[in-house]
């Protein structure tokens, strides 16, 4: 095999974590940060444009000790200080500054933020600098020095921060530089915005000295009458005791510290969440110094040949892609109200199930999918030509997956992790994604593995599913774009499929692009009529597809793509949404709404 092997990716992988230790913390990220006393650093953040990274770099290319980090202040009139973040432009955090400011509408490269606050430190406590996302390297700085960097632009992240805060005035600098690069996670070539900046909130959050930093709290596998997790605590004594009760079904379980690492199990038979009935229980950890309060839906989510089984009653996924960007305004989507417009748009559009694509989503946009009942896809944005043989790229990409487990294993509208997206077939792309699913199911097998592969026409009479990742994942992901990217919109509803596996398979992506308002033929193409008679087609196609499970078309709403540059038509959108960004319904919206409503009658 031309891939890295295991043996490789282990050893690098320890090297790495023993080599970095000033990156962010990965392994003790803190679970549920609403429960949390926090300090919001939202707001306005001092900024300055710095495309030749002259804050970074000396005029040799070496970090320079006197970079913007340091935040300088005049003392003298003849003091030369090229830089003043106290007299700068500002930007809202959370926020991207491409929508921000017109001048960064494309740039990409390093922009510096400042935000200055107060502090009063309490004793016995640590607290922690936690940033939801920051798109795409961030390196940190406090009070001029420097206190770690994390890579990956949609996962969180935190430094404790206890022993560099001062009493009194402090002040925060992030170099933020979205720069794409052909090593990252995504590369250089995505069909999506590249929203630089500090994209989700930041927070100071203090918590005791020993505290519960992470936990697992979910039905054990294969039972519906048997809750099973751990907790993990920081700072702890061997013996020390943790209860975890659950009110409403009159359970507490106390159980003993080893190694900072608690396991129970509690018999009980909670009513299962399911989208019919999101059913969620208030969860209450605690220690004598720390208390966690979590709410936690229970369910199950297996196979059985080509069927998903929820709760095992086999539910057809009746789902919709969606891109986490906000409807009117448009850019990245920063509160709960944002995220509440597109979930509602696909409730109204009769899904039960969201495929959040390409990376995962905000925290807030989880939580509020599974008090809505929507069952979720979410996945790492590997995605189509990801440097399969390079090392640090799988590191990257694990750590992503690792951050996106840690964040939402307790949520259990989640029932699928994605891998990857369209991603060409090769040996060391086969091996790569092996290692990744195996990483994702030592750290929790309770979920079905997918991927979203590229099936594009390969049959002159059907397409035959045979990519040998197919033997990798739970469940396949299909994407297929007949009547756009190949084949006429009326040939789509005669093509066959076949599956070399006995697996479930979710059509991931179908779709095709209509500006909103635009008439014509139906063969002409960007006109709603095109889009609408592809969207027929196309589910008469999936109709005859018998090992089908469910599919999620693209994609709910337009989003802004550098990649669609056609004026007039597309401006810088991926105009394939069946709403536009202004929140307009295609013709499309209600053909799919007519389909998931007579699934139902059924």
């Amino acid at each position: 095999m031309k891939g890295i092997s295991n043996l490789t990716f282990i050893l690098f992988i320890f090297l790495s974590i023993t080599s970095t230790a000033q990156d962010a913390n990965y392994a003790n990220l803190l679970q549920n940060i609403d429960s949390r006393e926090k300090t919001s650093l939202n707001g306005k953040w001092d900024m300055i444009v710095d495309p030749l990274e002259n804050g970074f770099y000396n005029h040799r290319l070496q970090e320079y000790d006197k970079g913007y980090f340091r935040n300088a202040k005049m003392q003298s009139p003849s003091d030369l200080i090229e830089y003043d973040f106290d007299t700068s432009l500002q930007l809202d955090v959370p926020g991207d500054w491409n929508t921000q400011m017109d001048k960064l509408y494309y740039y990409e490269g390093t922009v510096w933020y400042k935000k200055d606050f107060d502090y009063t430190p309490t004793s016995n406590e640590l607290t922690y600098l936690y940033f939801e996302a920051v798109n795409y390297e961030a390196i940190v700085y406090l009070n001029g020095e420097k206190i770690g960097k994390h890579v990956g632009g949609y996962t969180p992240f935190q430094f404790d921060v206890t022993d560099k805060l001062v009493d009194g005035n402090n002040f925060v600098v992030v170099k933020v530089d979205n720069k794409r690069k052909k090593e990252n996670v995504p590369t250089v070539n995505q069909d999506w915005w590249n929203y630089g900046g500090i994209t989700r909130s930041v927070h100071l959050i203090s918590v005791p000295k020993t505290h519960i930093s992470d936990y697992y709290v979910q039905l054990e596998k294969g039972e519906t009458g048997k809750i099973k997790g751990w907790v993990a605590v920081e700072n702890a004594t061997n013996g020390d005791e943790v209860s975890i009760k659950i009110p409403e079904l009159k359970k507490t379980i106390k159980t003993k510290l080893n190694d900072g690492k608690a396991s129970f199990l509690i018999n009980a038979k909670p009513s299962l969440w399911s989208p019919t009935s999101p059913k969620l229980y208030e969860v209450v950890i605690k220690t004598k110094t720390d208390e966690v309060v979590d709410n936690i839906g229970f369910r199950t989510v297996t196979t059985d040949g080509s069927k998903i089984l929820v709760n095992g009653k086999e539910t057809f996924l009746k789902g919709i892609s969606i891109h986490e960007e906000a409807a009117f305004k448009t850019g990245r989507v920063i509160s709960v109200e944002e995220c509440k417009v597109l979930l509602n748009w696909a409730k109204e559009l009769g899904c039960n199930f969201l495929r959040l694509a390409h990376y995962p989503h905000s925290e807030a946009m989880v939580k509020e999918a599974e008090k809505m009942g929507f069952l979720i896809w979410s996945e790492i944005p590997v995605y189509w030509t990801i440097q399969f043989e390079n090392e640090d790229t799988y590191a990257n990409a694990e750590n992503q997956l690792t951050e996106m487990i840690s964040r939402d294993k307790n949520r259990a509208s989640v029932v699928l992790w994605s891998m990857a997206n369209e991603t060409p077939e090769s040996e060391p792309r086969l091996s790569f994604i092996s290692n990744l699913a195996e990483k994702a199911r030592s750290l929790d097998n309770s979920r079905l593995i997918t991927a979203a592969l590229d099936t594009q026409g390969k049959g002159d009479d059907g397409n035959l599913i045979e990519d040998p990742l197919g033997k990798v994942v739970d469940v396949i992901g299909i994407n297929n774009y007949c009547g756009w990217y190949y084949g006429d919109v009326d040939s789509c509803s005669s093509i066959k499929w076949a599956s070399a596996y006995n697996k479930p398979m979710i059509m991931s992506e179908i779709g095709g692009g209509a500006l909103y308002g635009k008439h014509g033929d139906k063969n002409e193409r960007w006109t709603e009529e095109y889009q609408d008679a592809l969207f027929k087609s196309n589910i008469e196609m999936m109709e005859n597809i018998e090992f089908m499970a469910g599919l999620s078309p693209w994609i709910l709403m337009d989003f802004r793509s550098s990649r669609r540059p056609l004026r007039r038509i597309q401006d810088d959108f991926n105009r394939k949404g069946l709403i536009s960004e202004q929140g307009m319904k295609k013709k499309a919206f209600y053909t799919l709404q007519e389909y998931y409503l007579d699934m139902d009658k059924k």
